[in-house]
């Protein structure tokens, strides 16, 4: 009996490890190890669906760009998610722009590859037809706190879900990155994030911001961050 090679890198996407043992051992063969650091484009807008990526360890953002340029990110993955999802509904171009908001590393797989496995098997399907349905909710959920929470609940909210995909208060983010993140301005981040500082729920060096206080972080944030949780399955 011919066993499959294992990966070069341990897989930890929560994906991958739903897939039952028979499944993942016909995917593991098509699976390559990546690099995805710190600003690095996954997928531009009007680029074609060529690989599917799940996160092992870092943060991605699914953005909706403007024809002036203008941004807001509608949707955020780590290693709960994939990258790439449209080409298992058959989507041939992204819609979106893709970049890697905190480094880490993963998996990738040519989209045919995961399309195939995703059509043969119902296990497979299900799993990821609950990523797919979770990931929409999250941009339905996103789209309303741009509309109606504040600055400040919007910036302690991303803050939270970035800190719980990578599993550390320490995020390597400077304000400028962060407003193209959240389409605010830059001057509302520093105010912002100067008064959350001075209320000791972060700490900002530059390059760097450091939840603190995490509970009072979380009083901050709004209703959005408790729903967050609750998909992440870490609500306590």
């Amino acid at each position: 009996m011919n066993l499959p090679c294992l990966p070069a890198r341990p897989i930890k996407n929560r994906l991958l490890a739903g897939f039952p043992t028979d499944d993942l051992a016909q995917l593991i063969q098509h699976l390559e190890p990546v690099t995805l650091p710190k600003r690095q484009v996954l997928y531009e807008v009007g680029e074609s669906l060529e690989h599917i990526y799940f996160i092992d360890e870092g943060v991605a953002s699914v953005m909706t760009m403007m024809e002036n340029g203008a941004s807001s990110e509608v949707g955020m993955v780590g290693p709960e998610g994939l990258i790439g999802a449209a080409a298992l509904l058959g989507g041939k171009l992204s819609a979106q722009h893709v970049v890697m908001r905190l480094p880490g590393r993963g998996h990738h797989i040519a989209a045919s590859d995961c399309k195939s496995a995703f059509d043969k098997s119902p296990r497979v399907r299900s799993v990821l037809l609950r990523f797919i349905e979770d990931l929409l909710n999250l941009s339905s959920q996103t789209a309303g706190c741009n509309r109606l929470h504040s600055v400040e609940h919007r910036i302690a909210r991303w803050l939270l879900m970035a800190s719980d995909r990578v599993g550390s208060n320490v995020l390597p983010l400077t304000q400028a990155f962060l407003a193209a993140t959240l389409g605010i301005r830059r001057s509302g981040i520093s105010e912002t994030a100067s008064a959350l500082q001075r209320s000791r729920l972060i700490r900002y060096r530059r390059g760097e911001i450091t939840i603190i206080d995490r509970a009072g972080l979380e009083t901050i944030a709004c209703e959005c961050y408790a729903v967050d949780q609750r998909r992440l399955g870490t609500a306590t």
